[in-house]
């Protein structure tokens, strides 16, 4: 799949900035993430639906980590099923390894992203794994996404 199809820019402009900036708003799945307290999932559906009138084009909607390590995660299928999809916005969703892609994949998922981590610090307390095993943790991840005829997204995070 090409920049055109993902939504990318596809110009540069003379002094070599792109022509078009999408912004990747990661809030309803990481800026939740850590919250002490349960925010309902009609909550977390209003907050998307808010974030898509306001324009953004692409939200991260949720994360399929194990609800034992992120409670506030374990309604994605829940918060999928309820979501108002808007024309003309995507709602990826983070899968951090194999089981995590069934579950998307299960519930419908086709826009999903994979997350390494830069430091070994980063990467051993989020994904509980080295830096350099993380990359073959994610191939699976990446071929059965294919296969699915999914669209992936790797980033780099660190803290």
């Amino acid at each position: 799949m090409g920049a055109r199809e993902l939504g990318l820019p596809q110009r540069v402009s003379a002094g070599g900035l792109p022509a078009r900036v999408t912004i990747w708003e990661v809030g309803p799945r990481d800026g939740l993430q850590n919250e002490k307290t349960i925010v309902p999932v009609e909550v977390k559906l209003e907050f998307l639906d808010r974030l898509g009138e306001a324009g953004l084009s692409v939200l991260e909607a949720t994360s399929f980590v194990s609800p034992k390590w992120v409670p506030q995660l374990a309604d994605a299928e829940q918060l999928l099923d309820g979501l108002n999809r808007r024309p003309g916005v995507r709602y990826p969703v983070l899968v951090p390894n194999e089981r995590g892609l069934k579950r998307a994949l299960d519930a419908g998922c086709r826009d999903l992203a994979i997350f390494g981590s830069a430091t070994e610090t980063f990467a051993q307390r989020n994904l509980n794994s080295t830096v350099e095993d993380q990359f073959a943790m994610f191939e699976p991840v990446a071929a059965g996404a294919r296969e699915a005829g999914a669209t992936v997204r790797g980033y780099l995070s660190m803290c």
